[in-house]
């Protein structure tokens, strides 16, 4: 019998549980875009109250959610100021120009991480000649930045000095769970200063579908209408809820497995010869290393692992990306490191 497929490309990949396939299957459900769906009623009303926000709403995605927000947050002709390797910039098929109208102005931070002082000299207020700042936007954890996680203290300084500079902020919290257990803090405590924060369900949680965003009423009324534009009317979308529910409940308690299983695969990978990571920047579930040493392209060794049962995306010529999740146990990690050392040596 061969032995399973080891998943490493994304924490998109997970199946959804037995819990997740019965409360699909017996999810009561209504019309959503007469906002008369129980199930998405309760889990809108249940992110709310654990993020401590007026309300919530179900999307499709966390790109829909993400981009929603922005479409609310802005005008046509302002600019987004937001970290260089975010989402919203690079995966997100450029909907910021196409759908809000606005201009991304990218920083380059050390670890995905931007400061007040960073962001101090890109803000532009109303003249003559450049776009006008409408927006600031974070992501936590920072994806391409290997997961890194930000400090409370420098993202509240971003939103209460933003704040004061008339502009709002969004989080891009799609995986906010992993960076609550990193931190050791509640998501309600890291994102409460934040004018909208998306998550995403179907990333460490484990749902097969959704995303939220959470807010001021205001805001997500506003936020109901836009997604609505973006086709995300999903009506009996209670069927998918149900699988949120449960991932919302049982997904954040076991993320510190993910954690702990990244930081055994970086420790493993930092002992093969051509490999360089750096296990003590491993923060959450996503690790990037650098396989220049081997001798061999990151393509060619993503291409001969998966010849042998373990998947795992190249992100440029030089590196690969891994990230862990409920569906790769430890064991799965030993093989992924045996694998590769065969592989590479």
């Amino acid at each position: 019998m061969p032995s399973p497929v080891i998943d490493l490309r994304s924490d998109t990949v997970t199946k959804p549980s037995a819990a997740m396939r019965r409360a699909m299957h017996d999810a009561e459900v209504g019309d959503d875009v007469y906002r008369e769906d129980p199930t998405v009623n309760r889990l809108q009303d249940r992110a709310a109250e654990i993020f401590g926000c007026e309300a919530g709403l179900y999307v499709v995605s966390g790109t829909m959610g993400n981009q929603t927000a922005i479409k609310v947050l802005t005008r046509h002709g302002q600019e987004v100021i937001c970290e260089e390797r975010c989402h919203i910039y690079n995966f997100e098929m450029a909907m910021v120009a196409v759908f809000s109208g606005v201009l991304p102005r990218t920083i380059r931070a050390a670890d995905g991480i931007l400061t007040w002082p960073m962001i101090a000299p890109y803000i532009r207020a109303r003249n003559d000649h450049r776009a006008r700042t409408g927006l600031i936007e974070l992501e936590n954890t920072s994806n391409l930045a290997g997961g890194s996680v930000y400090p409370l203290e420098i993202a509240n300084d971003i939103v209460d000095r933003a704040h004061a500079a008339g502009l709002p902020v969004h989080l891009d919290g799609a995986r906010i769970f992993n960076a609550s257990v990193a931190l050791g803090r509640s998501v309600a405590e890291l994102t409460k200063k934040f004018d909208s924060v998306m998550f995403c369900l179907s990333k460490g949680l484990g749902a097969p579908v959704g995303s939220l965003l959470v807010g001021s009423k205001e805001f997500i009324e506003e936020a109901r209408i836009v997604r609505k534009m973006l086709g995300g009317g999903m009506r009996q979308a209670g069927v998918l809820a149900a699988a949120g529910f449960v991932a919302l409940e049982e997904g954040p308690p076991r993320l510190h497995i993910d954690h702990a299983n990244a930081k055994f695969l970086a420790q493993g990978l930092a002992e093969i010869p051509g490999i360089k990571v750096d296990p003590s920047k491993v923060a959450s579930n996503i690790l990037f290393f650098d396989v220049s040493g081997t001798g061999l392209a990151a393509q060619e060794i993503s291409k001969r692992l998966a010849a042998r049962g373990v998947l795992a995306n190249a992100s440029d010529p030089q590196t690969i990306r891994m990230v862990t999740h409920l569906d790769v146990d430890r064991r799965g990690c030993e093989r992924a490191l045996r694998v590769l050392r065969e592989v590479v040596t």
